[in-house]
């Protein structure tokens, strides 16, 4: 057993074995293994991909440990930035705590601009590899909280042109990065929000992925800016352009002005080949994602990427509070309306009974001591008049103690030959009688049945007839 391992311990090892008692009869040498030791520990190398995020991809990442060998255990990274510090902090990424038996990890879904590394581990203790390089996922996304702008707002510039750059940001510090990275970059220094724009001079970084990193621990969406020297230059958009969106891409010179056709390219596609200096896109769609180039007089620009990500969905302009209640007032408005049918029909249910109408007390109501009259019921209308002896005068003089009952039953019939009214009428009288007339009530009933002679078998039926029933109802103690 090597306690101690060091360098010196490199080398080729064997064995080989023999019985206990058995001192001159041994086993053959095994076959032989190679220890390498070395004074540094193994590095990690991570790879990522994609690098350019469009929106809903996910990001795999694979840590490999040089000189590959069993039992290796993996533990992922997300890096965040400390400006004021230059340097970054790591945090590993869920379910990575006591490391993953893969050596890929999957991230679902990232929106933003971030940054990974990975190392490996063995034994128990654990062993550790170094620190794999960091490697960057980025994305031209805008939506994040802090963003990055250009001015001009192109990718491609012209070598010794002036671009500004400006970071925004809920955060008291923030600091432009590029890659690859340039130290000597102007932009590279730590700056306060109160300064919000850097400038990139003359030859600075050529080709190059800049982004802002903020002291609240955030990276902003990314852009690629080149320089070019050359004449011609591609004009298209530094940020991704939203589906359904208008876009314009153009051609410039760096000195003077396009005079005649202007070659536009996706792809390395001709797509347009005309007098018009701009190639006008009216709602970019996926397909419109790709390469784009132009020509002009024999010069040749290079070629730029125009990313398009999908439109966000239009949220709705009614709060989620006005449409709740407008929910709630429609159920209430249908409860409502739903009562109202439903008395309506316990009405129409009991208009189909005639109740007597026995005397009351002297203390009647309001609505008993008024008149009215109304219809109740479809084709055979029923009317019924109730009159106070107290609406008039003289007829409180006359009709005193009198409460009476008209109830006229309609109804429509049709012969053979022609429409005919048949009327069927039933009157009802009911008289209170004063203290002199020996508290005597009487009804008298009137039927009354009009129609035409009709023919049954041959034979004339008889024409319509009244039939009169009395009759007398003395109220006592006992019977109402």
């Amino acid at each position: 057993m090597i306690s101690e391992a060091s360098n010196v311990h490199s080398g080729d090892y064997s064995c080989k074995g023999r019985m206990k008692n058995a001192q001159h009869n041994s086993t053959q040498w095994s076959a032989s293994i190679k220890l390498t030791v070395s004074d540094n520990a193994p590095a990690a190398v991570l790879t990522v991909s994609p690098l350019w995020l469009s929106p809903g991809d996910s990001v795999t990442l694979s840590c490999e440990v040089e000189h590959p060998s069993a039992g290796w255990r993996f533990y992922w990274y997300k890096t965040v930035p400390k400006p004021s510090h230059n340097s970054y902090s790591e945090e590993l990424l869920p379910g990575s705590t006591n490391g993953t038996e893969q050596d890929s990890y999957i991230i679902n879904g990232p929106t933003h601009t971030a940054r990974y590394m990975c190392r490996a581990g063995r034994g128990d203790p654990v062993y550790y590899t170094l620190y794999s390089e960091p490697q960057f996922v980025w994305s031209g996304d805008v939506g994040s909280a802090v963003t990055l702008t250009v001015s001009p707002d192109r990718v491609q510039h012209f070598m010794y042109d002036s671009v500004s750059l400006s970071c925004e940001g809920n955060s008291t510090e923030w600091r432009v990065r590029m890659f690859p990275e340039d130290r000597s970059s102007y932009c590279f220094y730590l700056r306060s929000m109160t300064e919000s724009t850097c400038n990139i001079y003359g030859s600075q970084q050529i080709d190059a992925v800049y982004w802002c990193e903020f002291a609240s621990g955030e990276f902003s969406n990314a852009v690629n800016i080149t320089k070019q020297n050359a004449d011609i230059i591609l004009v298209s958009p530094v940020h991704p352009v939203t589906e359904g969106d208008s876009v314009s891409l153009g051609c410039k010179l760096k000195r003077g002005q396009l005079l005649s056709k202007v070659f536009f390219y996706q792809n390395e596609k001709l797509i347009q080949n005309d007098t018009r200096r701009e190639l006008n896109i009216s709602a970019v769609s996926k397909s419109d994602e790709g390469f784009y180039k132009c020509k002009y007089s024999g010069k040749e620009s290079a070629q730029s990427w125009m990313s398009v990500k999908a439109s966000r969905p239009e949220s709705s302009s009614f709060p989620l509070p006005l449409m709740v209640g407008l929910v709630c007032g429609i159920v209430l408005i249908v409860l409502i309306v739903l009562l109202l049918l439903l008395c309506r029909y316990r009405r129409s249910k009991d208009s189909h009974s005639i109740r007597p109408i026995q005397p009351e007390s002297s203390n009647l109501n309001e609505t008993q001591r008024n008149e009215y009259s109304s219809p109740l019921h479809g084709d055979a209308v029923l009317y019924e008049s109730v009159k106070d002896s107290k609406d008039t005068e003289n007829d409180a003089e006359e009709s005193k103690d009198i409460i009476y009952s008209l109830i006229e039953l309609k109804n429509i019939g049709k012969t053979s030959r022609r429409h005919e009214t048949v009327e069927s009428s039933v009157y009802a009288d009911v008289k209170i009688g004063s203290a002199a007339d020996d508290s005597v009530m009487y009804a008298r009933v009137n039927c009354q049945n009009k129609g035409n002679a009709k023919t049954h078998k041959g034979k004339p039926t008889v024409a319509g007839t009244d039939e009169t029933v009395y009759s007398e109802v003395k109220p006592g103690t006992a019977v109402m």
